[in-house]
Parts: C-alpha cells; structure tokens; sequence
C-alpha cells in the first residue's frame, strides 16, 4: 500500500519507495460504476449559430464531437498511464448549444460493472469531444475556450457516493 502524505490520504498510485505503480485491483469485487463529467466549449454567438445551423465548414460539429468522445471513452487505458483497460458497458455523450455562455454543454457517463471506477473515462470522453469541438470550428474562431471539466457525479464501489456542489 501507498504510505500516507504528512497528514492526507495515500495516493494510490504511488507506492511506499514513491514509484509510479497501476493499482492491484484483482481482489476487489465486481460492481456497476458509473461516473459522469461534464465540459464547456465556449466561443461567439455567431460561431453558435453555425453550429447550431448545421453550416460548419468540416461538417457535423456535434455528432463528430459526439462519436470522438464514446472513442475515447473506449481508449482512455492508452492514454492515461496507469488506467486500467475495462469493457465498458455504457457511454453517452451529450452536448448541448447554450446561447447563455454562448457554447456547448458537454457531459459524458459512463459505466461499467467491474473492480475499478470510471471516472477516466468519463473525464477523457468530454475532453476529447471538447477538442473536437474546438478543431472543428477553429477556422472560423481561434479565441474557442475549453473551461470547467470536471467529475460531476460517481457511484459505485467501495468510497461513498460523490456528487459535486454546484
């Protein structure tokens, strides 16, 4: 197990020489897990409504953004180190146009029934579908902002219930 930092939980991945380490999850039960993360696109109104329109110059924004998300979801263990590949069972990715910010909403959940959680995989679907967004419409606006991932909610094995405060 990971020793403790100087008064604050262990970091798991870190083992007790400090060298980078995947967790042994082979002794923790199977259970569903589900996490969900959410993102923010934001640009101008205009560029909004070309999205909105259908009228982007490389096509779909946000079904392409949508289909790039679920893929990296899926791919998440070849890019983060020390991720474990898991079969997932569910991932959805939602984006929304919101004139308020003006932007897109994006929010991916994912889930699994397995000895490890994934909120990974949640976080990388809505980054990936938040650079898509960006590469599809930067033609058009470089000064695109990408704000606010985060882990929204996670439930499912040993450690409690998390929900974010909003």
């Amino acid at each position: 197990m990971a020793e403790k930092s100087k008064g604050g939980p262990a970091l798991t991945h870190i083992d007790a020489g400090g060298e980078a380490r995947m967790v042994d999850v082979s002794a923790k039960p199977a259970t569903e897990r589900i996490a969900i993360a959410e993102g923010r696109v934001v640009m101008s109104r205009a560029t909004l409504e070309l999205i909105v329109s259908g009228n982007a110059k490389k096509g779909d924004v946000l079904g392409t953004a949508r289909i790039a998300g679920i893929m990296a979801a899926k791919r998440t263990s070849e890019l983060i180190p020390l991720c474990h590949p898991l079969a997932l069972s569910k991932v959805t990715v939602d984006i929304e146009p919101d004139e308020k910010l003006p932007g897109c909403i994006v929010q991916a959940t994912v889930k699994v029934t397995g000895p490890t959680g994934v909120e990974m995989e949640a976080l990388t679907a809505v980054s990936v579908a938040c650079l898509t967004i960006y590469d599809m419409i930067k033609a058009v606006e470089r000064g695109v902002r990408i704000e606010g991932i985060h882990l929204v909610e996670k439930k499912g094995g040993k450690s409690a219930h998390y929900r974010a405060s909003d």
